[in-house]
């Protein structure tokens, strides 16, 4: 009997799609803001057709894995919720350490939140995140990833009211006037000093230790205010 050929079907197609957009989202084939290309690039560079190339979209999206803004495109990581009117109404009402010091309220409990909801999924999008900051070649890459890995620690706590309090302060630090002092501030103490320091907060939240990743993220706060701090006042004033 002659050997049948079977044409890959629509899932098929897609499964292609997915794994060849998996490879550029954990590479480095994407630019500094994590843009992916349209459906049509997609469709045209892979050679497979639209419903195909839209079906991984979607099934990638579904995961937390990419997120669209309107009128923007599709973007690796996790979205910044919707808060950036009310969050631009209180930049300039504020400054660089009372943002950090919102940090240091919000943000160790949500990593203790974390602890108790995180699934293994999530875990693996968090230490891939962290990997993402090392590799990363410069300083706006290092914002875009970090910010990521932050993002969804903070989604991973599973608390609407604790994660919209988050998503105005982490829209505030988005500050194009505040990104130099912050990157002083960061460029104060080793990138694998920082990993190591995300590393032990992702560890926590896997071990489902609450206290634990809670001390962990305080801790990594702490020691960027106070290199802020230094910064902003040398003089010890």
């Amino acid at each position: 009997m002659p050997t049948s050929h079977r044409n890959p079907t629509v899932t098929d197609s897609a499964n292609v799609v997915r794994a060849r957009l998996l490879a550029m989202i954990e590479g480095d084939a994407l630019p500094a803001d994590g843009r992916l290309p349209t459906e049509r690039e997609l469709s045209d560079s892979m050679h497979i057709g639209r419903r195909a190339v839209r079906s991984a979209l979607e099934s990638l999206l579904a995961e937390g894995l990419i997120w669209r803004k309107q009128g923007k495109g599709t973007f690796a990581g996790q979205p910044p919720d919707k808060t950036q009117l009310l969050a631009a109404e209180i930049v300039g009402e504020t400054n660089v350490v009372e943002v950090m010091e919102a940090r240091l309220c919000v943000e160790p409990v949500l990593a203790a939140m974390a602890a108790r909801h995180a699934l293994p999924e999530d875990i693996d999008r968090m230490r891939n995140l962290a990997q993402r900051i090392v590799q990363a070649g410069d300083s706006d890459s290092i914002e875009l990833w970090d910010g990521a890995l932050h993002r969804l620690i903070a989604r991973t706590a599973k608390n609407k009211p604790l994660l919209t309090a988050f998503s105005m302060i982490d829209e505030i630090r988005g500050n194009q006037d505040w990104r130099g002092v912050r990157q002083k501030a960061r460029s104060m103490r080793s990138l694998q000093d920082r990993n190591a320091e995300h590393v032990e907060i992702i560890n926590r939240i896997e071990a489902g230790d609450g206290p634990g990743a809670e001390a962990a993220m305080r801790k990594h706060l702490t020691t960027l205010a106070d290199n802020l701090k230094r910064i902003l006042t040398p003089d010890g004033g």
